[in-house]
């Protein structure tokens, strides 16, 4: 898969999470950047890529990324 393509599904899934039609990320986008992005939107948030993406994040990863950027390395990583 594409970088193009998981970030596509990436904002759809934001979108959706958020409920927020206009939610764009980026490499570059962290949980300040999002109205709402709190620790229990973050569980939901994980728990819904997941689901999208057919992978798990361990405990450890979801600790360490910091931004966007490093969820769309792992996604693409996980989905070669």
């Amino acid at each position: 898969m594409n970088r193009d393509e998981i970030y596509r599904r990436l904002n759809d899934v934001f979108r959706d999470v958020f409920g927020d039609g206009g939610i764009s990320v980026n490499d570059h986008t962290t949980a300040a950047d999002i109205d709402g992005w709190d620790s229990l939107r973050h569980i939901t948030l994980l728990a819904a890529i997941e689901d999208e993406f057919d992978i798990e994040f361990s405990m450890g990863l979801t600790v360490r990324m910091k931004n966007v950027g490093e969820m769309a390395d792992f996604i693409e990583e996980e989905t070669r």
